[in-house]
This record gives structure tokens, C-alpha cells and sequence, in this order.
């Protein structure tokens, strides 16, 4: 199933995708595709439905992040074995853990604002993974059962903000509209194996980021399992798994984002993102 949010700002509907394309309105089934509607029970009753019922959504809509009323936006940093080689950084011995403000969530055709005081605005794409249910001390072989489904994200990073402006990489990282996520939720019974996605990013274009889900140094089950030896992981909680080479921080020189940029990014099964790049 494809799970997405649709409408304004601070006012999306819950809806599913059908086979046809057409934006089909969840609202008289779950509240919102959040929290305990993201449980395999909630899932398994939407999986039920006559999808053809219910109402289609007419007109041009806006989406929403595919999750909403995220409790915590985890990101696991230098988590593709080239995407570290470009950094000129060493492979880490165990997951690099770093959060994201909830307040950097967009949709995922949102305009994404440079800050103010930006001069290294980077764009990354990840694989994003939607946790269904309470998750504590979880082994890898049972974590992937814990998952709801996957997602695209795009972990905006100001470069300057996250390595000279001092502390953590949050400053960098959590922008306002630096976190577009979706098109949309596909649940994990549509992604058999979450290590063998390809994925892409463009800017104007140009693709930058070409990779695949295969050269994650640490894979999915892994990154779960690790994250719920330190803290429980609740339904709607989403990780961030990493992003492959070709950012502009490994450009030769350096590239970054400007206003007027326009992006592209996907990944195989989960859709496609577009967003126009403005000054903040």
C-alpha cells in the first residue's frame, strides 16, 4: 500500500494511493497516518478495504509528509561505504546517530528555503524508514517486523552550520524545510528487501547522486536494532538511513544549492520529489 497526506499546511488528510494513480481519502478510516495507525493491526484493516469505495480526491492536491505527529526524526550519518570515501572520512565502527528538529519537515514538493545566513546548503538522499511499533532492545533478525514501512527523505544540511558553526551536526541539519519526506508510505510488505533499492538525485537536471541501497555500510535491521539499545522507538518514528556519494560536499570544488535550484530525487518503489529551491 501507498499511505500519503494530502491538503494544506497543518491541515492534511489521510489518503491511499489505488492502482490507478488516484488520491482515494482515509479519513473515515484513521485519523491520520500517525502513530497507532501505523500498527500491523491498523494496517491490516486498511489492507481490507474495497479501496475502489472510497472517496476520490478531485483536483490538484498538495502533499504533506507522509507521517505525521513524528515523535523523533533519527539519522544515521556516513552510512554508505562511498559516501564516506568522498568525505575522506574512515567507516565507523558502529551507527553515528544525529536527530533532526520535527519542525524541518516538509512535503516532499514543498519549496525548501537556503537560511538566511547559508553559504554550503547540500541536498542528500536517504532511504527513510517508518517504525510501526514500540521497539526496545530489538535484534536485527526480528527489527525489520518493527517497520511500518519506507519512505524518500531528502536530509538538507547547511555544511558551514554543521561543521565550522560548533556543537553537533543539528545546527546543519535542522533548518525549517529541511526534511521533506514522502510522496508517501509503502508499506514494508511492498519492499521485501530494503537493500537493493536505487535511488537519485538531480539538481537542475544534472544528476548528482546515483546509488543504491546495497553499499549501506550498516543495513536497515542493523540501524533499527542498534537505535533501540539506546532508546525505544515509537510508531511514526522515522530514521533516516544515510545518503550515497555525489553531494555537494565531495564536489571538486565544492557545490552547493542556490535560489532558483530545482530538485529531483526518488527512489525505486517509493516515488519521486521536486522542489524549488528559495531564499529563506
Amino acid at each position: 500500500m501507498k499511505l500519503l497526506r494530502f491538503g494544506p499546511v497543518g491541515a492534511e488528510k489521510p489518503g491511499i494511493l489505488d492502482d490507478e494513480g488516484n488520491i482515494r481519502d482515509l479519513s473515515s478510516v484513521i485519523d491520520d497516518v500517525a502513530g497507532s495507525a501505523l500498527d500491523d493491526a491498523s494496517l491490516e484493516k486498511i489492507r481490507a478495504l474495497d479501496i475502489s469505495s472510497l472517496p476520490v480526491v478531485s483536483g490538484e492536491q498538495r502533499l504533506g509528509a507522509c507521517v505525521g505527529n513524528v515523535g523523533k526524526f533519527i539519522c544515521i550519518g556516513l552510512n554508505y561505504a562511498d559516501h564516506a570515501a568522498e568525505s575522506g572520512l574512515d567507516l565507523p565502527e558502529e551507527p553515528v546517530i544525529f536527530f533532526k528538529a520535527t519542525s524541518a519537515i516538509s512535503g516532499p514538493n514543498d519549496d525548501v528555503e537556503i537560511p538566511r545566513t547559508s553559504v554550503k546548503t547540500d541536498w542528500e538522499v536517504e532511504l527513510g524508514v517508518v517504525i510501526g511499533k514500540h521497539t526496545k532492545y530489538v535484534s536485527p533478525e526480528e527489527a525489520l517486523d518493527h517497520v511500518a514501512g519506507y519512505c524518500v527523505v531528502n536530509d538538507l544540511s547547511e555544511r558551514d552550520f554543521q561543521i565550522h558553526r560548533s556543537g553537533q551536526w543539528v545546527k546543519g541539519k535542522s533548518c525549517d524545510t529541511f526534511g521533506p519526506i514522502g510522496p508517501w508510505l509503502v508499506t514494508r510488505d511492498e519492499i521485501p528487501n530494503p537493500q537493493d533499492l536505487d535511488m537519485y538525485l538531480e539538481v537542475n537536471g544534472h544528476r548528482y547522486q546515483n546509488g543504491s541501497t546495497k553499499t549501506m555500510h550498516f543495513d536497515v535491521a542493523t540501524c533499527i536494532s542498534h537505535l533501540s539499545q539506546f532508546m525505544s522507538l515509537q510508531p511514526g518514528d522515522v530514521i533516516s538511513t544515510g545518503t550515497p556519494p555525489g553531494v555537494g560536499l565531495g564536489m571538486k570544488p565544492e557545490k552547493y544549492l542556490n535560489a532558483g535550484d530545482k530538485m529531483e530525487l526518488g527512489i525505486q518503489g517509493l516515488g519521486v520529489q521536486k522542489q524549488n529551491v528559495v531564499a529563506g
